[in-house]
């Protein structure tokens, strides 16, 4: 508090903010800041960039998990011929370009399928060693690169082999809306395959042509780009409070054309996975590139810099009014009572003191004033109990001026904050939004109904290990099984009387109805999206109703054992971890009746939707247009309140194709960064700050001026009565500390002039009783 200065200080650091917090305003509520494009759309890009890096990943790890479930089945088996085993897996899995089966002794090549596929790439680095088996980015002398997955065939009695499937490194097969286009991406900027470009020959002019060839151009720049970017540790690349996504990801802006400018979100493919396993995917350097060509926003007009101008012009006037009172009201009188308190301290008695109008300065001018009285009349027994010198102060004081200040200032925040630049229902939200909206919630549907086709598409693996006439074994196969995993509560094995035969995890939760479905299981392990759409969707159910979660349950008859199925129980928030996605807002599973199945935020078994249109939105995405039923995506306007929703059912193949789900997802449009929703924040920003502007500088003067003061004037006050015991103690070194040590000297000088004059008193009475 000594150093702190007195009254100056405060009021300078008031006038300094209060031109530092207008120049903000003049270029935060202008048209400074705003871009081209909006924040949110580029944020969409990137988000939409994530979303096909996960699936890309997703894509590259199930194709590696299923050719090693593939070999494990065939190890735990009975040998079968090369050709066979080739012809098993081209059926099952439709998803490789080519495949071989390859003898490890001798090198020779037992058989191929598809594609033919080069073994120049392999060596002795690549059979042994700590990356052994390690899927392979390999060149083909056509230029194309593909990704070679491997897997051990280790059978007793027969010499070791190699399973080598290769595919290409294509797009994800996702949902990319109008005139988005995407790119994958290797180390160093090579763009190794693309989606959603046109074809040339498709187009009509000439000037469709030439965007295409500038697109082209794009897309291969801001490759490389991306590329450059992605070499950066993802911890030190990402943002400042970003969240989400584990690697590294971010915007880019490319030329313009035609009044469109190329916007792209890139993101590398990062280890993170809802089962928390290792990604194979994720270490092959590869970065998914998102390119949307969107219109570039109109500048700002004039009335907008002229607005930033006046509020900021406005805040200076009252500024100043709020110094000039501060000035006034404290600063002023208080610098003339210290050169008053000087002034007597050293015996300057020839003129009355200067006594402030009113306020604690009052109070001390006045005590001053009757201390000089009575320096002047030899220092005589002071009045007591001035009642008037007290008066004169008031019981406010120098609160009214910080008071007046604080006032002042409010009538700029308080607009500012709260009344100016208010959004309401009829904000514009960039289509752009709404559309991708849409199609990363049909994103999302399609990674959940992917995710419980390779549920029960494990489930017919690990059938094919189990034998009923050995519980002990079973149960020892569904143990090693729920730890591989984990997104099972747990295992077990029914009979054709529903009883548990064998089980791994917790106790069931709801019971297993057979029906036809179990009879007709492909025991295949079928896990593609090819699956035949007659399939029967009971495989995958959903019972539990009234309970604290839904029970999703999956299955899979047992081979060669009639009656017998194999059931998994999936974990909830297996489900949940798939929905949580930045940028997204609220996202939920629902069945047929818009019944919640599982959330990305907490939520209770079998909820309806909190909003009716929600649910008209999920009815209106099950009605079947053309071959199927599509998404849906609207903006809810209610109150002044804008909500970007949509809806996508689920689509495709596999046994979850026609479970009836849908994924439902809804956000509010403030969490956009668009241009009336900045501008909203920016004025909230700007009253809050000059809020704390008046906390903190007539709080400052409060402390260090107002409330010592007041002590000041109730000390100067006793003394002036006559209170000559007390030693003021001066704990300022300011204009306060100042006029206490004067204070404190004049009340040495009035106590030694009390000294000798009760000396002086006593000398005659001890003279006569001498004599």
């Amino acid at each position: 508090m000594p150093l702190l200065g007195g009254v100056r200080p405060p009021i300078a650091l008031l006038c300094l903010l209060i031109l530092a917090l207008a120049g903000l305003t003049a270029k935060v509520l202008g048209p400074a800041g705003e871009p081209a494009v909006p924040k949110a759309v580029l944020g969409s890009q990137e988000h939409f960039a994530q979303d096909g890096a996960i699936a890309l990943r997703a894509s590259i790890d199930e194709r590696v998990t299923d050719l090693n479930r593939v070999a494990a089945a065939l190890n735990a088996g009975k040998p079968a011929d090369p050709e066979r085993v080739l012809s098993d897996l081209s059926r099952t899995y439709q998803k490789w370009t080519g495949t071989t089966v390859l003898d490890l002794e001798s090198g020779k090549v037992l058989a191929a399928r598809g594609e033919t596929i080069p073994l120049a790439w392999l060596d002795k680095d690549v059979l042994t060693g700590e990356h052994a088996l390690t899927p392979r980015m390999v060149r083909l002398k056509t230029g194309d690169v593909r990704l070679m997955t491997m897997a051990l065939l280790d059978r007793k009695d027969r010499p070791q082999q190699l399973l080598i499937a290769s595919n290409s490194l294509s797009v994800p097969a996702i949902n990319l809306g109008p005139f988005r286009s995407m790119a994958v991406v290797a180390r160093g900027g090579e763009v190794l395959a693309t989606e959603g470009f046109e074809q040339a020959e498709a187009l009509n002019s000439d000037a469709e042509r030439d965007e295409l060839t500038f697109l082209h151009k794009q897309i291969t720049r801001l490759s490389q780009r991306a590329a450059k970017e992605t070499e950066q540790d993802p911890v030190s690349a990402r943002e400042p409070g970003s969240r989400g996504y584990p690697g590294v990801s971010g915007t880019l802006l490319g030329d313009a054309y035609n009044g469109r400018i190329a916007t792209a979100g890139y993101a590398s493919l990062a280890s993170a996975d809802p089962e928390q396993r290792k990604s194979v995917g994720a270490g092959l350097g590869l970065t998914v590139v998102a390119m949307l060509p969107v219109v570039q926003e109109q500048a700002v007009g004039q009335e907008r810099e002229l607005y930033g101008l006046v509020a900021a012009g406005v805040l200076v006037v009252f500024g100043l009014l709020a110094a000039t009172v501060l000035w006034m009201a404290v600063q002023r009188p208080l610098l003339g009572l210290f050169l008053e308190s000087r002034r007597l301290a050293r015996g300057d008695l020839t003129r009355p003191v200067a006594v402030p109008r009113w306020g604690e300065t009052a109070r001390v001018g006045a005590a001053l004033e009757r201390l000089r009285g009575q320096l002047s009349d030899g220092g005589g027994d002071a009045p007591q109990g001035s009642g008037a010198s007290k008066g004169r102060g008031g019981r406010l004081g120098l609160r009214v001026p910080l008071a007046l200040t604080a006032v002042l200032l409010l009538l700029w925040c308080v607009p500012v904050g709260l009344l100016l630049n208010r959004t309401d229902a009829s904000v514009s939200v960039p289509s752009t939004m709404v559309n991708d909206q849409r199609d990363r919630t049909d994103l999302v549907a399609d990674r959940v109904r992917r995710a419980l086709n390779e549920a029960q598409a494990d489930l017919v693996s690990i059938s094919r290990l189990i034998d009923a006439d050995d519980p002990d074994r079973s149960t020892g196969v569904l143990d090693d099984a729920l730890r591989k995993h984990t997104r099972y509560g747990s295992l077990y094995v029914v009979d054709e009387g529903g009883e548990v035969v064998a089980r791994a995890g917790a106790e069931p939760n709801a019971d297993w109805e057979r029906g036809e479905a179990d009879d007709k299981t492909d025991a295949s392990g079928d896990t593609s999206d090819d699956t035949s759409d007659d399939q029967d969707q009971s495989l995958v159910r959903v019972s539990g109703e009234g309970g604290k979660k839904p029970v999703i349950q999956a299955g899979a008859a047992l081979p060669d054992e009639k009656g017998m199925t194999l059931v998994g129980e999936i974990r909830v928030e297996f489900l949940n971890s798939l929905l949580n996605r930045p940028g997204l807002g609220e996202v939920r599973v629902v069945d047929a009746e818009a019944r919640t199945i599982a959330a990305s935020d907490g939520f209770l078994a079998f909820e309806g939707l909190p909003r009716e249109s929600l649910t008209d939105l999920v009815r209106a995405g099950g009605v079947k247009v053309g071959a199927g039923p599509v998404e849906n995506g609207l903006l809810i306007r209610e109150g002044r309140s804008v909500t970007v929703a949509a809806a996508a059912p689920f689509s495709g193949g596999g046994v979850a194709a026609d479970v009836g789900w849908s994924v439902v997802s809804w956000q509010n449009a403030k969490h956009f960064e668009i241009a009336p929703y900045e501008r909203e924040d920016r004025s909230v920003l700007a009253g809050m700050l000059g809020l704390a502007l008046i906390v903190v500088c007539l709080g400052w003067i409060h402390l260090v001026v107002v409330r010592p003061l007041r002590a000041l004037a109730g000390s100067a006050e006793k003394l002036a009565d006559g209170d000559l015991k007390t030693v003021l103690y001066p704990r300022y070194h300011d204009e306060v500390g100042a006029v206490v040590r004067s204070l404190e000297l004049v009340r040495q000088q009035l106590q030694a002039r009390r000294q000798n004059q009760a000396r002086r008193s006593a000398e005659p009475r001890l003279g006569a009783g001498g004599r």
